[in-house]
C-alpha cells in the first residue's frame, strides 16, 4: 500500500493549478487521509458515468453503468445514445467478452484488453496510484465543493494514455470525475460520475455474459 504522502509534499502539489474551470485550494490533509483510506479499502465499485472519448478530430459520449472489482473483473454497459445501447463488456478474471445486440446479438471472447476501456474504472486508477512513481495531490472547488485531486501515471507506452487525475469530493468521498490525458497533456477520456457506491455486493455471476 502507498505510504501517505506527508503535509509538506501535499501542500507543494496544491500549488498546482488544475483545469475544469476550477478554483485552486490548499489540500486538505485530513480529507486527503480520508480519501486515501476509502481509496485503499475499496473492494468493488457501481457506478453510472457519463465517458467522453476525444479523438484529435471528434469526440463520443456514452452512458455506461460499470461494477469492478479490485481485483480485476469488471462489467460495463452502454445504456446511450440509443444506437449502441446493450453492448456489454465483461471480464470474468481471464477472458474478455463483449455483447452487441445490434449485430444479432454478436458475442466475440478475447484475452486482450482495450487499455481506453479498462482505464476509465477507479479500481484501476487505484492501481496506477499505488504503482506510479511520482504522484501528485491537488485541491480545486468545483460546483462550490471542495474536492482533493489525485494524479498517477498510467504505465506503458501508449500515446494518447499517458496520465490520469481523479477528482473526489471532501465531503461524501466519492469520486465525481477522471480525465486522461495524452503525452502532451490533451484530455483524452473524460469520465463523470453521476452515481458512485463503494464496496457493492459481487458475485461471479455478474462477470460472465447472461
Amino acid at each position: 500500500m502507498k505510504k501517505l504522502l506527508t503535509l509538506a509534499v501535499i501542500c507543494a502539489a496544491a500549488m498546482i493549478l488544475t483545469g475544469c474551470s476550477a478554483i485552486a485550494e490548499r489540500v486538505d490533509a485530513s480529507a486527503y487521509e480520508r480519501i486515501h483510506r476509502a481509496l485503499m479499502n475499496m473492494e468493488s465499485f457501481a457506478a453510472k458515468a457519463e465517458v467522453t472519448y476525444i479523438s484529435n478530430n471528434n469526440q463520443h459520449t456514452y452512458e455506461t453503468v460499470m461494477i469492478a472489482r479490485a481485483s480485476g473483473e469488471y462489467r460495463i454497459e452502454v445504456i446511450g445514445p440509443p444506437q449502441v445501447a446493450g453492448n456489454i463488456t465483461v471480464f470474468d478474471g481471464n477472458m474478455i467478452t463483449q455483447f452487441n445486440p445490434n449485430v444479432q446479438g454478436r458475442v466475440t471472447t478475447t484475452t486482450t484488453e482495450a487499455p481506453e476501456r479498462v482505464e476509465i474504472l477507479v479500481t484501476r486508477f487505484v492501481q496506477n496510484f499505488i504503482n506510479s512513481n511520482e504522484v501528485a495531490i491537488m485541491a480545486a472547488t468545483v460546483d462550490d465543493s471542495l474536492h482533493t485531486i489525485l494524479e498517477a501515471t498510467i504505465p506503458g507506452d501508449h500515446p494518447f494514455l499517458a496520465t490520469e487525475r481523479l477528482w473526489v469530493d471532501n465531503d461524501t468521498l466519492l469520486p465525481t470525475l477522471l480525465i486522461i490525458y495524452d503525452r502532451d497533456g490533451n484530455e483524452r477520456i473524460i469520465v463523470r460520475f453521476i452515481a458512485f457506491e463503494y464496496n457493492v455486493n459481487t458475485d461471479d455471476t455478474m462477470f460472465i455474459p447472461q
